[in-house]
């Protein structure tokens, strides 16, 4: 899921920032009707009628329904851009949340997740809905609340009138009474969701996320950013029981290992830092914070780790080696998280910004 630009013009930081949290939040919780509809090839030279059945966003497995009741599955790669957008906007995730999970079964109109909040508390009877939210930069979020000209949320919001579930009618910025952010690693935080974070000058995905998960959960949502710039998942965020491997005569790091890379046949040398030790910080903050559960969420008896959300993958594009490894390992990465925070159901979502600014290169669509 890629942050496009708008009519060949990248749009403004924190514009494109809460569309795309809003759209994440939407794959993970919709399960919208099948619709038949003529499927492309990516080049283009093949088509055919079918049903959408089921769409993973983590795994890109795509199911579709034939005219005679034949299912084919493949990966999105196979298909058009046409039909990537479409999956983006309509595809189906299996029913949120996990079956396990006493929130029960998403039945809302779409429409109704970018509506205002309607004010009301949650319902504390519930565990609290628990989504952690990891990454980069991206994640962290350096969209500007004010003073940022065309590109704050302030001028979106309140003069060209998008996202209007942001403030009230008389144009103050809406608190939720629902949702909590919990920031554990940046700008260390914890509150109820509304714009701002650092001085309450800056937003990131958690904005419109946490917007539309709030509104589509009668539970307590809390969401938990263990994020920080500049991170690769090829190293720092490399998960445990991930392992070495050799390219062009040089050995690459699995996990803890203590250099990135070093000569085949010599001894990795490092210094203090090691592969993997991002994903063990990010994750020892999350779990903390879980740990105080009622200090982040007032009053909160339980919780259910519902979902993951990644946004990352800008530094690993700009490695060749790490680009190439990057599939292998995220699903090592998905596997280890829900295997860390004991929910093996738990919802994965992934974004990523192919480019920090149009025609900047960076990832050049080498990730995702």
């Amino acid at each position: 899921m890629t942050a496009k630009p708008i009519g060949g013009i990248q749009p403004p930081r924190a514009i494109w920032i809460n569309r795309l949290a809003a759209t994440t939040a939407l794959v993970m919780l919709i399960a919208t009707d099948a619709q038949a509809r003529t499927w492309t090839s990516t080049d283009g030279s093949k088509t055919f009628e079918g049903e959408l059945k089921s769409y993973d966003p983590a795994t890109r497995a795509v199911s579709v329904v034939q005219p005679n009741g034949s299912i084919l599955k493949f990966t999105q790669d196979k298909l058009s851009a046409a039909d990537l957008a479409f999956l983006t906007e309509a595809g189906k995730t299996d029913s949120f949340p996990a079956a396990n999970s006493t929130a029960g079964k998403i039945e809302i109109d779409p429409k109704k997740l970018l509506e205002k909040p309607d004010g009301k508390p949650a319902d504390m009877t519930k565990p609290v809905q628990v989504f952690i939210l990891m990454g980069q930069s991206n994640m962290v979020g350096m969209g500007k609340v004010a003073g940022g000209g065309e590109g704050s949320l302030e001028n979106a919001v309140k003069t060209k009138k998008l996202y209007p579930y942001l403030a009230d009618d008389a144009g103050k910025w809406i608190v939720r009474t629902d949702v909590r952010c919990a920031m554990v690693t940046c700008d260390q935080q914890s509150g109820w969701l509304e714009p701002g974070y650092g001085a309450k000058d800056n937003i990131g995905p958690e904005l419109g996320f946490g917007n539309v998960v709030g509104n589509a959960i009668d539970a307590p949502v809390l969401l938990i950013k263990a994020c920080i710039g500049n991170r690769s998942l090829g190293w720092d965020l490399l998960p445990p029981g991930s392992e070495r491997f050799e390219a062009d005569g040089m050995m690459y790091a699995g996990y803890k290992d203590p250099t990135d890379k070093w000569p085949k046949g010599t001894e990795p040398k490092g210094s203090g830092w090691y592969a993997g030790k991002q994903y063990d910080d990010d994750t020892a903050n999350a779990k903390a914070a879980l740990k105080s559960l009622d200090a982040n969420y007032p009053d909160a008896k339980k919780y259910e780790v519902a979902g993951f959300v990644f946004w990352q993958g800008e530094k690993d594009g700009g490695n060749p080696v790490h680009a190439s490894n990057y599939e292998k390992n995220l699903v090592q990465f998905i596997k280890q998280l829900r295997k860390d925070f004991e929910a093996p159901n738990a919802k994965f979502v992934v974004g990523t910004l192919g480019e920090a600014t149009k025609g900047s290169g960076g990832n050049g669509g080498k990730i995702l």
